[in-house]
Formats: structure tokens, C-alpha cells, sequence
């Protein structure tokens, strides 16, 4: 391992990298879960999304892992794919019973297409052309987006209509709630003693 993937020059270890690949899954793992629920919705069949983001999460992860040697792990895009079900698919049209196949053929075209301009050094320059300030407020975005799915899922955020929020807290005395609460807890009493 360590002439494979150069682990002293990258100033790590195998136990580092062991705890981190199990620590990275156990944070991931939710995907299987969240994203055929959320392209299910779109008519999508729930068993095939899950295969389907399975294997190409395990596939992108070990393309990262063997051929660019990055230690970083691959999967759905949790933000675009409820914009895929519920803005896209969701869309009436006339004379279509499935929206989401058309859907899913134009984003095979658009992956193509992004190939296509990542040969050509094109994606690149447009990525380094992006201000630093919008790639980082697309994260925490994205991560605030996550963390209000999580919310609703432990039951902490409650939809409420009457609300101008729309939102409100829920209750208390529900497990999911004290498991949730405990949980944030712990990240912050481990990240204040700054325990991986």
C-alpha cells in the first residue's frame, strides 16, 4: 500500500487512511437511503436507484483511488438530484407519462458533453474562473441543504404552513429528536477537542 498509493509522502498512515475510509462511508452512507427516496418520487423505480448510485459510487470512488491516487470518495449530488425530481420530473407535459426518462436522457447528453470540454481544458478554465467567495457559499449551500434534510428526517424541523418560515421546531419528547440533539453534541465536543 504504501509504494501504491505513496502514504509517507503524503504524510499519512494505513491506520489513518482506514479510519478516515470508514468514517467517510459511515458519513455517506445515507445516500443509499435519501437519493431513491428523493428520485423515487419522480416515478423512478426505488431498487434500481439504489443499484444504480451504489455501483457508481463504488465505481467513481476506486477510479479516484487508482487512477488519480486522490483519497476522495464519489457519489450522488444530493442538491441536483431534487431539483432533478421535483422541478424537472415533476413538470407537466403534455402526452409524457414518465418525465424522468426524457429527463435522464438529457442529462446523458449533458455528461457527454462535459467530456467532451473537460478534453479541451474548457471545464477547467470555467472552473478557475468562478470567485472563491461562490465556490464556497455552493458548499455551505449544499451542506446547509443536507443538514435541513437530516433536520426533518430526526424530526427536529417540522413543516408548519401557519408559519412564515414555513418551518417549526418539533418535539421534543420523540427519540429521533434526543438521538439527533446527542449526535450534534458529540461532533461539537469532538471537534472543540479536535479528535478526528
Amino acid at each position: 500500500m504504501e509504494k501504491f498509493f505513496k502514504l509517507k509522502e503524503h504524510g499519512t498512515n494505513v491506520k489513518t487512511e482506514i479510519i478516515a475510509g470508514i468514517t467517510t462511508f459511515i458519513t455517506m452512507a445515507y445516500i443509499l437511503a435519501v437519493n431513491p427516496n428523493i428520485l423515487g418520487a419522480s416515478g423512478m423505480d426505488r431498487g434500481a436507484v439504489f443499484t444504480a448510485t451504489a455501483l457508481a459510487s463504488a465505481i467513481a470512488t476506486f477510479i479516484m483511488a487508482f487512477l488519480a491516487n486522490y483519497p476522495i470518495a464519489l457519489s450522488a449530488g444530493m442538491g441536483l438530484n431534487a431539483y432533478f425530481a421535483f422541478s424537472v420530473c415533476l413538470t407537466e407535459l403534455d402526452g409524457v407519462t414518465d418525465p424522468w426518462t426524457i429527463a435522464l436522457t438529457a442529462v446523458l447528453v449533458e455528461g457527454i458533453v462535459f467530456i467532451l470540454l473537460s478534453f479541451f481544458k474548457f471545464r477547467e478554465t470555467i472552473v478557475n474562473v468562478i470567485p472563491q467567495n461562490l465556490k464556497y457559499g455552493i458548499t455551505a449551500g449544499i451542506g446547509l441543504f443536507i443538514a435541513f434534510i437530516g433536520l426533518q428526517g430526526a424530526g427536529v424541523v417540522i413543516p408548519d404552513p401557519s408559519n412564515s418560515t414555513i418551518v417549526a421546531l418539533g418535539d421534543f419528547s420523540k427519540p429521533q429528536f434526543a438521538l439527533c440533539m446527542l449526535g450534534v453534541l458529540l461532533i461539537a465536543v469532538l471537534s472543540h477537542f479536535k479528535i478526528k
